[in-house]
């Protein structure tokens, strides 16, 4: 004999399965796609922008405020921070401040007086005018560094920076000093946002300059195949 169902017995039937429904919900792992981070839920810096920092093709990299925080920025959103962020503007930055070094890895930066926010906001773009080999010398302000703290360039009293291959700058690590006079050889790039010369020798005066090892290509393992391509057939 079957028997019918009252609506009391219907409406159990319905929360028993809509707790089985919401018990293998929970066990389901999220989808990393579809995960949003917050960034105001990160800590905040806040400051002056005393100017742009650039990397060796001319895009904007980073800020250096007054107080000497360095912000470095994911190089999608520099093409947005020039039109929204200038030098002299007070910004709130939202990132992870490193431990030992006034470094901000940003995520978020708005200009306090417009209220602008740029985040995410696509890749950059940064033409520039290629100066040619030149030696130039000046006083270290600023020393640059990567997200994970080495040194890879610095800035001097005129605003020009100076980029080296970071394991360089660690060789040379005594001239890369906020106050000292430095004396650099390398390819000079001037845009509109600032210089930068791409440093291939570096010394305490123009005459007592040391040239620096640029990195190179890796080889192939011994008697194996080079990487670099097969020798050249020999001649005759």
């Amino acid at each position: 004999m079957t028997r019918k169902m009252t609506p009391i017995m219907s409406a159990l039937v319905l929360a028993i399965a809509g707790i089985g429904t919401c018990s293998s919900n929970a066990q389901a792992p999220l989808s990393p796609p579809d995960a949003t981070w917050d960034s105001s839920q990160l800590p905040e810096t806040r400051g002056i922008v005393k100017q742009y920092t650039l990397t060796p093709r001319g895009d904007v990299d980073g800020l250096i405020l007054n107080d000497g925080t360095e912000v470095k920025l994911p190089p999608h959103l520099t093409a947005q921070i020039v039109f929204a962020i200038r030098p002299g503007d007070g910004v709130s930055v939202r990132g992870l401040r490193a431990r030992a070094l006034p470094l901000v890895d940003a995520t978020q930066i708005t200009n306090i007086a417009t209220g602008k926010s740029v985040i995410d906001n696509g890749p950059p773009d940064g033409p520039g005018r290629r100066g040619g080999e030149q030696t130039l010398s000046g006083r270290i302000t600023t020393v640059l560094h990567g997200k994970r703290g080495e040194v890879n360039g610095a800035v001097l009293e005129d605003g020009t920076e100076l980029r080296l291959p970071p394991p360089e700058a660690e060789r040379f690590g005594e001239p890369l000093r906020a106050g000292q006079t430095i004396s650099v050889r390398g390819d000079l790039l001037e845009t509109a946002l600032g210089k930068l010369v791409d440093v291939r020798a570096i010394g305490t005066s123009p005459d007592q300059l040391t040239e620096i090892e640029a990195p190179r290509p890796p080889r192939g393992p011994k008697a194996g195949p080079d990487r670099l391509g097969p020798p050249p057939p020999p001649r005759g």
